[in-house]
C-alpha cells in the first residue's frame, strides 16, 4: 500500500510539473531568468515576516499568505521601474538588494519576537522553506497547491499567445493597440504568485534552478513552440517524479536531486552541441 505522504507528494508534483513546464519557456523567451533571484529574496524576506507574524498571532498559515502577498508587490514594484525607463536588470538588482536588506532585519526581529513565545521548531520551518520538502506537504497546503495552480494554470493559457508577443516583438505589440507594459506587469505577478505557491515543494534554494533550466533544455531541442511546451513539460514532469522515487530510498532532499538531473541533462546537451 503506498503511504498518505507519497500520494500528496506525487499530486503535488504533477501540479508543480504543470505550471513550471508551461511558465519555464516564457522565463527563458522574455529573459526573466534574472527575475527568479529577486523571487528568491522576496519569498524569504515574505517568510521570516510571516513568521513573525504568526508568532504573534499564533496562526502559521500566515507564512504562505504573507510570502505570496510580499512576492506580489515585490515583482509590481520591478515591473513599475522598468516602466519608469530602468533596464530589467537594473530593476531587479535594485528591488533584491533593498529586499535582502530587510529579510536581514526581519531574521533578527524574528529571533527577539521567538524568544518570547512557547517554542515551536520554527528553526526546521525555514530549512524547509530553503531547501523544500514534498514529503511534508499537508493536506491544507495541497488544497492550496491545487487551486491556486489551477487559477495560475487558466491564466496562463488565456494569455499565453500573448506573453508570447510580448517576448519576441513588444513594439508590434504596441503597434497593433496591445499594452504591452500592462501584460509585462501580468507576467511578473503570475511568475510571482507560481514561485510563492510551489516554494515549499523545490525550496528557495533550487526555485531559480527549477524554473529556468526546463524552458532553456526545451529551447536547445527545438524550436517549434509545441515541441518545446512538450519537452518541458515531459521534463519538469519525469523530473519531479524520479526524484520523489529517489529521494524515498535514498532520504536525500528530492528538489536537490531534481536539480543535480536538470544540470547534468543541460550540461550534457551543451557539450554535444
Amino acid at each position: 500500500m503506498i503511504p498518505e505522504f507519497i500520494i500528496r507528494a506525487i499530486l503535488a508534483s504533477i501540479v508543480v510539473s504543470v505550471l513550471l513546464g508551461l511558465l519555464s519557456p516564457l522565463i527563458n523567451t522574455k529573459g526573466l531568468a534574472f527575475l527568479t533571484h529577486a523571487l528568491f529574496h522576496a519569498l524569504l524576506f515574505g517568510a521570516v515576516l510571516g513568521m513573525i507574524l504568526a508568532l504573534l498571532f499564533n496562526n502559521y498559515a500566515l507564512v504562505t499568505l504573507v510570502a505570496l502577498v510580499v512576492t506580489v508587490i515585490v515583482v509590481l514594484t520591478i515591473a513599475q521601474l522598468e516602466k519608469l525607463g530602468f533596464t530589467p536588470d537594473s530593476a531587479v538588482g535594485i528591488v533584491a538588494s533593498f529586499v535582502a536588506g530587510l529579510t536581514v532585519l526581519g531574521f533578527g526581529i524574528l529571533y527577539k519576537v521567538m524568544a518570547t513565545r512557547p517554542y515551536f521548531p520554527l528553526a526546521e520551518n525555514i530549512v524547509s522553506y530553503l531547501t523544500g520538502d514534498i514529503f511534508l506537504i499537508t493536506l491544507d497546503d495541497l488544497t492550496v497547491l491545487v487551486i491556486g495552480g489551477a487559477v495560475m494554470f487558466f491564466l496562463l493559457l488565456m494569455l499565453y499567445r500573448d506573453f508570447l508577443y510580448l517576448s519576441f516583438d513588444p513594439e508590434g505589440m504596441e503597434s497593433y493597440g496591445g499594452n504591452a507594459r500592462a501584460y509585462l506587469m501580468i507576467l511578473y505577478v503570475i511568475v510571482g504568485t507560481i514561485g510563492a505557491l510551489i516554494v515549499q515543494t523545490v525550496g528557495l534554494i533550487t526555485l531559480q534552478v527549477v524554473a529556468v533550466l526546463p524552458g532553456a533544455i526545451a529551447l536547445m531541442v527545438s524550436n517549434d513552440l509545441r515541441k518545446v511546451l512538450a519537452v518541458s513539460l515531459f521534463t519538469t514532469l519525469s523530473i519531479q517524479l524520479s526524484s520523489i522515487i529517489l529521494a524515498y530510498y535514498t532520504a536525500i532532499p528530492p528538489s536537490g536531486i531534481a536539480t543535480i538531473i536538470l544540470g547534468l541533462i543541460y550540461g550534457a546537451l551543451l557539450f554535444r552541441r
